[in-house]
């Protein structure tokens, strides 16, 4: 998507704008499938980075599964098209009830609670298999906020505690197809997925009718040049190898599978943000744009960098800027940030806006939401639109007394 483009889009749909390209998305995915070589792999899209029904569907036309975090995200799964069967539903946290809700719809059942596994196997026995999430104790991701398999997560059910699993599942009959494990995002060490898979390679043999492992994801991706990356290709080759030599050990193959969200969807995504003001103080000079953290949280929330660039004058002199939101609080997209000199009413590109970027806006300061759109070759679809004021009080109730 050429800046031509990309202006050609805010000015059709307006700012700020979410832009996904289905073409990036469908190379992500052929990708990382070819990474394993000839061991087949199940990829199980975490939706959580990005839900719109029609990203769901170029995924699932690709193959791919999901990977649910809430009863809410199953349902967005099947009405995407999915069989309950690619379903995998891994919450955390939540009442017992939502989880029988899941056991009707048919997904697979994720359990990372010794407590959960017990009432489950209580109210299920044998009858319904389920999957089980290990916490490794392997630190790893990118930031505090995505590390999630080491000792002090909530995540998970601690793979010293096996002897308790066990004691569980053979006291209710309770049938165990998969073992699962997720360390964490933005890995950069293949070691960690290594050292991760050999853990759950050991576990296995505490459990014999596994049909899968699910080794996670936490694939990171470029945010600016010569950014440091997962080193897919060798991950690929490396998890196939062993693998395959764990299968032989364990008397039958197994299923691979993986459950990837920004290394998918990251790259495609664009957001389409215009500029308001361009306000010079004694020390920087501040970009002030329509969007702000109540659209894209990343930098905010995690210190995420993301690259910025101006659509409408990309050949125009580098300046340092720094760009900011609209939201009444510090609101910074990048500090310090060379970019072709910026004028007001310039369109402004946020890369790598496809994950995490929609799926956690909100309505802070009463903003409202922008539109998305899905570019299909040379033609482009609105695939939501633009909130309006009255989605914000839709379902307020008002005391007549109070008018």
């Amino acid at each position: 998507m050429d800046n031509h483009f990309l202006c050609t889009l805010a000015e059709q749909f307006g700012t700020p704008l979410y832009v996904y390209d289905e073409a990036t998305i469908v190379a992500q995915y052929q990708r990382l499938k070819s990474a394993f070589g000839k061991q087949d792999v199940k990829l199980h899209y975490a939706l959580k980075a990005l839900n719109n029904v029609n990203i769901l569907r170029v995924l699932r036309n690709q193959g791919a599964g999901l990977d649910a975090v809430s009863i809410e995200e199953v349902h967005l799964g099947l009405r995407a098209g999915f069989d309950a069967k690619e379903i995998m539903y891994t919450p955390n946290g939540v009442a017992f009830s939502e989880i029988a809700k899941a056991v009707e719809l048919g997904v697979m059942i994720n359990i990372d609670n010794l407590s959960v596994l017990e009432q489950f196997g209580a109210a299920y026995g044998g009858k319904v298999p389920v999957c089980v999430r290990l916490n490794p104790h392997i630190v790893a991701g990118g930031h505090a906020h995505i590390s999630v398999g080491h000792i002090d997560s909530k995540f998970g059910i601690s793979i010293h505690q096996l002897r308790h699993i066990s004691r569980i599942v053979e006291h209710y009959r309770m049938r165990i197809v998969g073992l699962h494990m997720h360390t964490g995002s933005d890995i950069i060490d293949a070691d960690v997925f290594l050292q991760g898979a050999d853990l759950l390679y050991d576990a296995a043999e505490s459990f014999p009718d596994l049909q899968f492992m699910d080794f996670g994801s936490g694939f990171k991706v470029a945010y600016k040049e010569g950014d440091i990356v997962t080193p897919i290709e060798d991950i690929g080759a490396k998890i196939a190898t062993s693998f395959k030599t764990f299968c032989k050990r364990y008397g039958r193959d197994l299923e691979l599978w993986f459950e990837p969200g920004k290394f998918l969807v990251s790259e495609s995504g664009k957001l389409l943000v215009s500029v308001n003001v361009v306000k010079q103080t004694t020390s920087t000079v501040f970009v002030g744009v329509d969007s702000g953290q109540n659209h894209l949280i990343r930098p905010m929330f995690y210190n995420a960098y993301h690259h910025i660039t101006n659509c409408s004058n990309a050949n125009g002199q580098q300046k340092l800027y720094s760009v900011v939101g609209y939201i009444c609080e510090t609101d910074t997209f990048g500090y310090d940030r060379l970019i072709p000199e910026v004028r007001e009413k310039d369109v402004l590109a946020i890369h790598n806006a496809g994950a995490y970027g929609f799926s956690m806006s909100n309505q802070y300061n009463a903003r409202l939401r922008p539109a998305e759109v899905l570019v299909r070759g040379d033609s482009a679809y609105l695939i939501r639109k633009r909130e309006e004021l009255e989605d914000i009080y839709r379902n307020e109730i008002e005391i007549p007394e109070l008018r």
